[in-house]
C-alpha cells in the first residue's frame, strides 16, 4: 500500500468552497484503489503541541500503489474541479509514507 497524510490548511471564510471540493474529487478516488482511511477536522481542545497554523483536516489516503495515487492527481475529471481547491486552500503538507 501507498500512503499519503496530508495536512490542509484553507482559507479563511473559504470552508464552504473546500467542502464543495472534497464532495467532487473523493469519491475519484475510487477509479484509482484509492480510499480516505481518515478524515480529521481537529479543533483547539485536541491539539496537545502545534507549532504554526494548525490545519483545518487531516486526510490518511492510501492507495495500492503510488502509480495509482499519480493516476488520480493526473484525472481529467479532477482537473476540472481544481479552480475550486485553488479559490479554497492555502497550503497544503503532504507526507508520503508506508506501513512499518
Amino acid at each position: 500500500m501507498f500512503y499519503i497524510t496530508i495536512f490542509i490548511f484553507v482559507k479563511e471564510g473559504k470552508e464552504t468552497v473546500f467542502h464543495e471540493f472534497e464532495e467532487l474529487v473523493i469519491p475519484i478516488l475510487d477509479k484509482y484503489n484509492g480510499q480516505v482511511y481518515y478524515r480529521i477536522r481537529p479543533t483547539n481542545e485536541t491539539y496537545i503541541t502545534c507549532v504554526g497554523e494548525q490545519p483545518y483536516e487531516v486526510h490518511l489516503v492510501a492507495f495500492d500503489t503510488e502509480q495509482d495515487f499519480k493516476n488520480y492527481t493526473n484525472d481529467e475529471e479532477r482537473k476540472t474541479f481544481m479552480h475550486l481547491k485553488e479559490q479554497s486552500i492555502k497550503t497544503t503538507i503532504a507526507i508520503k509514507g508506508t506501513t512499518l
